[in-house]
Formats: C-alpha cells, sequence, structure tokens
C-alpha cells in the first residue's frame, strides 16, 4: 500500500487524498484535523496534499535560557498570552510533551493551527529548557484564547502574579511608541548586585567590580536585562570605577533549540 486513497472520480474532475504514511487518522481526539490542502492540477485535476507529511508534528527542547526566554517572546506577539508552568525529571519530559501534544496539539504544524483557530479551538506551544546534564527540565506552555483547556488553570500574561521563569520576570516597555514585551531581572536579584559592587567599592577592589560587571553583561541579552546592566555599569561610573566595561549584547535572532518529534 503506498498510503494513497483511491482517486474518486466525479464528472472530469478527480480528488486524491494524500495520507501521512504511518500515521493513522484519529478523528475522536480533540486536535485531529484535516490538513489537506486543496491546489488545482493540470487537466482539470483537483489534488488535496497532505502538508503535514512534510512537517511532522515536534517541539524544540532548548539547552539554554537566552533560547527558552526567547521564543516566549516570540509567541506572546502571536496571541499566546495564556500560561503555566512546571518542572519534571528529565525522564518525565518527552512523556510529558506527548501527552501536552496528545491533549492540546503543542507539536501542531502551521496548517493544523490554522485548521484549529478556524474551529474555536485554542492553540498551545510547549516550551522545555532542557539543558545538557540537568537534574529537572523547567517547562512553559501558553496557550491562545479558544476552547480545550477547560481543565488548566492558565494566567493571562498581563495579569498579576506576573510571568517569572528561569529567574526572569516579563514586563512590557516602550519600543518605537509601541508596547512590547521583554524580560528583567527581580528587583531583589538587581538589590543584591547593587549590594554586591558595593561592598567591593568601599573595600576597594576594582577587579572584582570588573568581574562583576562582565558576569552581569554576559546575562541574556534581552532590553530589559540590558537596561539594568547599564543601570548598573553607571552606578559603577559614579562610585569612581575607571576601569573597562564590558559590551552589552543585543539578543540576535536564533533557533528555538533541537527538535522533538512528537506522536
Amino acid at each position: 500500500m503506498c498510503g494513497c486513497a483511491a482517486p474518486n472520480h466525479t464528472a472530469n474532475t478527480t480528488t486524491y487524498t494524500a495520507l501521512l504514511p504511518g500515521y493513522p487518522a484519529r478523528a475522536s481526539t480533540p486536535h485531529s484535523i484535516d490538513t489537506r490542502t486543496r491546489i488545482r492540477a493540470p487537466q482539470g485535476y483537483t489534488k488535496y496534499i497532505n502538508f503535514g507529511a512534510f512537517m511532522p508534528c515536534s517541539t524544540p527542547i532548548a539547552h539554554n535560557k537566552t533560547a527558552a526566554l526567547a521564543r516566549v517572546l516570540d509567541s506572546i506577539p502571536k496571541g499566546y498570552t495564556r500560561w503555566t508552568s512546571g518542572v519534571v525529571k528529565p525522564d518525565k519530559a518527552i512523556p510529558l510533551a506527548n501527552k501536552f501534544h496528545e491533549r492540546y496539539a503543542v507539536g501542531a504544524t502551521p496548517a493544523q493551527r490554522i485548521t484549529r483557530k478556524a474551529k474555536g479551538l485554542a492553540n498551545a506551544i510547549l516550551v522545555l529548557y532542557w539543558p545538557e546534564g540537568a537534574e529537572q527540565v523547567e517547562w512553559l506552555m501558553l496557550a491562545t484564547v479558544g476552547a480545550g483547556f477547560e481543565s488548566e488553570k492558565l494566567v493571562k500574561v498581563d495579569e498579576k502574579p506576573r510571568l517569572g521563569w528561569l529567574g526572569y520576570e516579563l514586563v512590557r516597555h516602550a519600543l518605537r511608541g509601541k508596547a512590547t514585551w521583554t524580560w528583567r531581572r527581580p528587583k531583589s536579584d538587581m538589590a543584591e548586585l547593587f549590594a554586591l559592587h558595593d561592598h567591593y567599592a568601599n573595600h576597594h577592589q576594582p577587579q572584582q567590580v570588573a568581574d562583576l560587571l562582565v558576569r552581569a553583561a554576559h546575562q541574556p541579552g534581552f532590553h530589559g536585562v540590558r537596561e539594568q546592566t547599564k543601570g548598573l555599569i553607571e552606578h559603577a561610573r559614579r562610585r569612581g570605577f575607571q576601569g573597562e566595561v564590558p559590551h552589552l549584547y543585543f539578543v540576535q535572532k536564533l533557533s528555538h533549540g533541537t527538535r522533538l518529534p512528537l506522536t
């Protein structure tokens, strides 16, 4: 068997349905959708091609914080504005991802997401932070508005408690007259950095001050984090630090991680 249904002849039009080999239809599951795309073929034929066959369901695994946090910022403007999060052991991470895919289609293809939205169903993504050798995997699930998440306690990103993840908190900032989202350190973390700086400055330890500034500058370069680090550097200058200050890097467009196939 080639995995394709037999053609259905009607007048001068032939309909072909390309099925995804090895993936049985699951019409009863909440996220089962028809991913066929109708195209006009030569000589009056109409074909339906299942583009899902060329783009398998998957979700990326982020091995560093920058990739994980960047994916969140990339997804919120697309409507993924409700969230929930948790932590699992490494041997439970893949089963968890597959469970969420079965329930919420977190690995759906772009075509499948369009179809889900048209049916009034919410779309979801799963962000996995899984560094090499980690003893736990931190996950964050974001969902759009729609049905299907009644059993989950989701919080809107613009509501309290503020979304805090991987040691950073989500906040708004103005960019070219438009409000957008960024990550920053919690206020308690910044208070510790300033206190540590003042301790070094009071004891005339410029090398320790320089090392502190470098460590701060090497943290993920999101706008909110950069502005906080800039404030720390300015504070060091006012306190008399004369050494070289580190360059503050912007987060460049980067991969969201290694693709994990989902079933």
